[in-house]
């Protein structure tokens, strides 16, 4: 299936939302779509980190959105 995912920031004061990172790829599924985004979030040269992902069907439909965790804590890696 193709998708997008969609990489953005969100500003607290009024909740606006900014794409800052865009990707449409073919998948086997949504479990395989979401592995997808969590590499890409590591990886894809974006202007900022990302606070969000939204994946969205071919019609556009949002299908699966999260909260990215903070940079840090994937920075450091996993605790002891």
């Amino acid at each position: 299936m193709k998708v997008v995912i969609e990489f953005y920031r969100t500003r607290v004061a009024d909740d606006a939302h900014a794409v800052i990172g865009r990707e449409t790829v073919d998948t086997a599924d949504l479990d395989a779509a979401i592995e997808i985004a969590r590499l890409l979030a590591r990886t894809l040269y974006m202007p900022q980190w990302p606070d969000a992902v939204a994946i969205a069907d071919a019609d556009g439909a949002t299908i699966y959105s999260s909260i990215i965790a903070a940079q840090t804590a994937i920075d450091e890696g996993p605790t002891s």
